[in-house]
C-alpha cells in the first residue's frame, strides 16, 4: 500500500522527503538545502547538510559556472551562415517572420525560431515525359524539360505545401492544353518551338497565380514523336511530304525555266512578223512610188520609157534564166563567150539553144504586150 494511505507501512515509514507520515506538507527548504549539499558533494564542497561556513560559496560559483556553460553552449548552438546564393525563412514558434533573412553571420534562439535555407540562384530543372492526345485525335509522346529558378524564397516556402509538384502539374497541364489545341503534324515538325514559347508562358502564369515565388526561364520540348508502334508508317507519311516538296520544286524550276523560252520566242516572233510587215509595207509603197514616178516619166517620153522598161525586163528575165542565148548571125562569138562560167553558175544544167534575129525578136515583143497588158491592168485598178 502507499505510504500516504490509511493502514500502509509502518507508522515509523518516512515520505519521499524524508518526513514521516503522520507529518505536514514537506518543507522546500529543506529539499533545496538537501539538493546544495549534494551539487557541494559532486563539485568538491563539504558533505555536511547543515549550511557550513565553507560549503555554501563553493555551491553558488558551481551553479553559476554550469549555468554560465549551458547559456555559452546554447548561443554557440544558435549561431548560423546564410552564403550569398541563399535566403533564409524564419519561423518563430510555428509563426512566419516578416521578410527574409539575408547573406551573412546571423543567430537565433534555438527551440524558439527555425531557419530554413533556400538557394535563389540555382536553376532547377524537371523533365516530364507523358502520352497526349492532338486536336485530330492522335496520340503522341511528348518528352519536356523545364528550368526554373526560385525569386521569392518565403513565397516559395510557405505559400505552397510542395511547390515541386505544384511545377510538375502545371508544366503537364499547360503542355496538354498546347499539344491538344495543335494537330499532330505540326506538333511533330514546324510547329515544336512555338508550343514551347507558348507552354512557358501558361506555366509562368500558373506560377503566379499560386504565388510560388518560381520563375520559368526555359521550356525545352525534347522530342515529340508518334508512339513505337505505328512511328514507321509516320515515317513514311513523312517521307511521302518531303518527296512531295521535293517534286514541286523541281516543278517549279522547270517551269521557270520554260515559260521565259517561250515568252522569249514568242516575242521573237512577233518581232519577225512585225520586221515583215515593215518590210512588206515599204517594198508595196516603194513599188507605188516607183510606178507613179514611172508613170510621170512615160507621160513624158514614152518611147525612151518603154525601152528602158523592156531592157530591164529582158536583164532580169535573163538573168534568172537556165538558158544561153548568143548570135549565130553575128559572127564566132566562141572566142570571149565565158562558157564555163556560165555553166558552173547555172549548176551544170545549161542547156544552149541557137535563135535567130527573128526569134529574138519575136520574144521581145511578146514582152513587150505583157508588160503594157499589166501596165493597163494597173491604171484601170
Amino acid at each position: 500500500m502507499a505510504w500516504n494511505e490509511p493502514g500502509g507501512g509502518n507508522q515509523g515509514d518516512k515520505d519521499p522527503w524524508g518526513n514521516r507520515g503522520d507529518e505536514g506538507p514537506p518543507d522546500l527548504d529543506e529539499a533545496f538545502r538537501k539538493l546544495q549539499a549534494n551539487l557541494s558533494q559532486m563539485f568538491g564542497g563539504g558533505g555536511g547538510t547543515g549550511g557550513g561556513g565553507s560549503s555554501q560559496p563553493v555551491s553558488k560559483l558551481a551553479i553559476g559556472l554550469v549555468l554560465a556553460a549551458l547559456l555559452a553552449v546554447y548561443g554557440f548552438m544558435g549561431t548560423y551562415t546564410v552564403d550569398e546564393q541563399e535566403r533564409g525563412v524564419v519561423l518563430r514558434f510555428g509563426k512566419a517572420m516578416e521578410g527574409v533573412v539575408m547573406p551573412g553571420l546571423h543567430w537565433n534562439p534555438q527551440l524558439v525560431d527555425e531557419v530554413t535555407k533556400i538557394n535563389v540562384t540555382r536553376v532547377y530543372d524537371e523533365s516530364f515525359s507523358n502520352s497526349m492526345l492532338t486536336e485530330d485525335d492522335n496520340i503522341v509522346d511528348v518528352s519536356m524539360t523545364v528550368q526554373f529558378q526560385v525569386t521569392d524564397a518565403r513565397a516559395f516556402y510557405l505559400n505552397v505545401r510542395d511547390p515541386i509538384i505544384s511545377l510538375q502539374d502545371a508544366a503537364e497541364s499547360a503542355i496538354r492544353h498546347e499539344i491538344g489545341s495543335s494537330e499532330m503534324e505540326t506538333a511533330t515538325t514546324s510547329a515544336r518551338e512555338q508550343i514551347a514559347l507558348s507552354v512557358m508562358a501558361r506555366l509562368q502564369e500558373y506560377m503566379d497565380l499560386y504565388q510560388t515565388g518560381i520563375i520559368v526561364s526555359e521550356v525545352n520540348i525534347a522530342e515529340v514523336q508518334q508512339p513505337a508502334p505505328v512511328r514507321a508508317a509516320y515515317d513514311d507519311v513523312i517521307k511521302a511530304g518531303i518527296d512531295q516538296v521535293a517534286f514541286q520544286n523541281e516543278a517549279n524550276a522547270y517551269a521557270n525555266q520554260v515559260i521565259p523560252e517561250a515568252r522569249g520566242l514568242a516575242r521573237r516572233v512577233r518581232e519577225e512578223a512585225e520586221a515583215y510587215r515593215d518590210q512588206v509595207v515599204a517594198r508595196a509603197q516603194g513599188e507605188a512610188q516607183r510606178f507613179s514616178q514611172l508613170l510621170v516619166e512615160y507621160q513624158r517620153s514614152p518611147e525612151v520609157t518603154r525601152e528602158r522598161l523592156y531592157l530591164e525586163t529582158m536583164q532580169e528575165v535573163l538573168s534568172n534564166s537556165s538558158k544561153v542565148l548568143f548570135d549565130v548571125e553575128g559572127g564566132n562569138n566562141m572566142m570571149f563567150l565565158p562558157l564555163d562560167q556560165i555553166l558552173q553558175r547555172g549548176g551544170g544544167n545549161v542547156s544552149m539553144e541557137a535563135m535567130s534575129t527573128q526569134d529574138i525578136r519575136n520574144l521581145s515583143n511578146q514582152v513587150i504586150q505583157d508588160l503594157n497588158r499589166q501596165a493597163t491592168t494597173r491604171t484601170g485598178r
